[in-house]
């Protein structure tokens, strides 16, 4: 095969999962900011596989899918099959930290951070709510234990509105989890390092879809009026999640503060949202990069990954 030096991104968005549109929406911002940098295309991913046309010798993936086929390592196989470079966290982290409930289990035991308490149950045979209330009690949270995008979220305050929830599901892996009342705040993590910590104070409480998406129903303060020295503890245990699960470029992760400053993590994005309002682009500008720098420094690691190939003749 004849090596090119011209490198090429390719961004990947849309995707099969109930997050498509989400997708779609950062995939086209980072293309308009990428293409700003080097030579950039996007494809919109109709299906579960490996887009045609792309060049191991060239094309360097960002991906923006988002959900399953996206984030749980099935689309990073393919690309580490077809010898093809790609930003952000491989299959191995990307299939670890889909899984909610895991992830914070192995967060938990492993390095000693707090996480809420949850329970794991199956659609089709899902639990009575008095066994969750007995478990968790009434204050809870039952969403997609693999998903992103808060779809399928329902936040409960008591029997009834867990009946309610419970009864919507039919099929699927749900996690029901203990709700942590207190300030919800998050960190994107660039190459191991966290960036300032982004507080996320929806009008009504329920950081939910629509309180995600709709204009003017969540305030976003950033960087977060906290101390220093809680952001410092929070920047310190998102580093830490971010090594221990082998997440590598960046990801984005989530945490809840109590009244007492007590810290629980929530959940690891390896492929957050990416437009210009998102949250891991909210952080970036605190620490001075403007949503272009941003994804040129997501990207970076990428580039030098296959530039080292290049070079030791890893592509024929």
């Amino acid at each position: 095969m004849r090596v090119s030096s011209e490198i090429r991104i390719v961004i990947l968005a849309g995707g099969t999962s109930a997050e498509r549109e989400v997708s779609l929406g950062s995939g086209k911002a980072c293309a308009l900011a990428m293409a700003r940098l080097w030579p950039t295309r996007i494809i919109d991913v109709m299906k579960s596989g490996l887009p045609a046309g792309l060049d191991p010798s060239r094309d360097v993936v960002f991906s923006t899918l988002h959900g399953a086929f996206g984030e749980d390592g099935g689309m990073q196989k393919l690309l580490d099959q077809a010898g093809i470079e790609y930003a952000g966290c491989d299959a191995a982290s990307s299939e670890l930290t889909f899984d909610k409930q895991s992830t914070k289990q192995f967060l938990a035991q492993s390095h000693g951070l707090k996480v809420p308490a949850g329970i794991v149950f199956d659609g089709a045979e899902k639990p009575p709510a008095e066994a969750l209330i007995e478990e968790l009690e009434e204050l809870i949270v039952i969403k997609p234990n693999c998903g992103g995008s808060s779809v399928g979220l329902s936040i409960c305050a008591n029997r009834a509105e867990i009946e309610s929830a419970l009864a919507d599901i039919s099929s699927g892996t749900w996690l029901a989890e203990q709700r942590i009342l207190g300030r919800e705040v998050t960190m994107g993590v660039l190459k191991g390092k966290a960036l300032p910590v982004v507080e996320i104070a929806p009008i009504s409480g329920v950081f939910d879809y629509e309180a995600k998406y709709t204009k003017g129903l969540t305030e976003y303060l950033a960087p977060a009026p906290i101390e220093p020295q809680l952001a410092k503890n929070l920047q310190n245990e998102a580093e830490i999640a971010f090594a221990a699960t082998g997440c590598r470029d960046y990801a984005r992760i989530d945490f809840m503060i109590t009244e007492k400053n007590d810290r629980f993590l929530l959940e690891i994005n390896t492929l957050p949202g990416m437009k210009e309002t998102s949250l891991l682009p909210m952080g970036a500008r605190c620490a001075g990069m403007d949503f272009t720098m941003l994804v040129g420094e997501l990207v970076s690691p990428a580039i030098t990954r296959l530039s080292a190939r290049l070079e030791n003749g890893g592509i024929a």
